[in-house]
């Protein structure tokens, strides 16, 4: 166990998830029966249809694309971050059943400003971590059986964990809205861009104008912009453009 750095990949997600959107946006306007609405599906251009319903403002139809997701090295202050977009379903590696007893140091993750200061830095940080460590096993030891529900209670935000989330086409456009920021905590940052990253190619017109409101127009934060809207917006661009 060690310092952890950041994972994101697409375990699953809704096959042809564009198809699967326009079919169901068009079973609201179409007295077609099923069939001949996926007949009509199969040879119409989705991508300009879902675009057009989308601008217009009805986005519940997002709603029946789904995608899946394993984030890895991440730390307990992301999971505070991410678990409050609420329309989503997460499954997280536990604290009660995983123990750390006995481990050199637990898994870890260090912010990028500690980094930034230098080598001396880490080490400090690196020795705060094992210091908790320490105190960990003092009390898995003192507890006894089932120690790690009480032990856990030593250790840090920093320490690392395992998320699978799932988040449907609409929750994820307003999770790219908030956490692609600048503005946004840097883990669940990070983490957001890495997944528009993987699910832009999947759905290109669904996620054609994701991300925070900059890369659209004028910045939502107002004052407390960070100035850097045209940075964001080049930023998107390149991931579009990807091979």
């Amino acid at each position: 166990m060690a310092e952890q750095h950041l994972n994101v990949t697409l375990i699953a997600h809704t096959p042809e998830p564009e198809k699967v959107i326009a079919m169901a946006s068009r079973t609201c306007y179409s007295a077609l029966d099923l069939e001949g609405l996926g007949q009509k599906t199969d040879v119409a251009d989705n991508a300009a249809y879902i675009r057009r319903v989308l601008a217009s403002g009805h986005t519940s139809i997002a709603e029946h694309a789904s995608f899946t997701f394993g984030l890895e090295g991440v730390s307990r202050t992301l999971l505070a971050q991410i678990t409050r977009h609420r329309v989503a379903s997460f499954s997280v590696q536990s604290q009660r059943y995983v123990s750390v007893a006995g481990a050199e140091v637990f898994d870890y993750v260090t912010p990028p400003r500690i980094r930034a200061l230098g080598p001396e830095a880490e080490e400090r940080f690196a020795a705060q971590m094992k210091t908790m460590q320490r105190w960990y096993d003092e009390w898995s030891q003192a507890l006894g059986q089932d120690s790690a529900e009480d032990a856990r209670f030593v250790l840090p935000g920093a320490a690392a964990t395992r998320i699978v989330v799932t988040m449907n086409a609409r929750e994820l456009l307003h999770f790219f809205s908030l956490r692609m920021c600048n503005r946004a905590q840097w883990e669940v940052r990070e983490a957001a861009w890495r997944m528009y990253e993987l699910v832009y190619p999947l759905a290109p017109s669904v996620f054609e104008n994701a991300g925070p409101g900059c890369a659209r127009g004028a910045c939502p934060e107002g004052k407390r912009t960070c100035g850097r809207a045209a940075q964001v917006r080049e930023k998107i661009q390149g991931l579009r453009e990807k091979p």
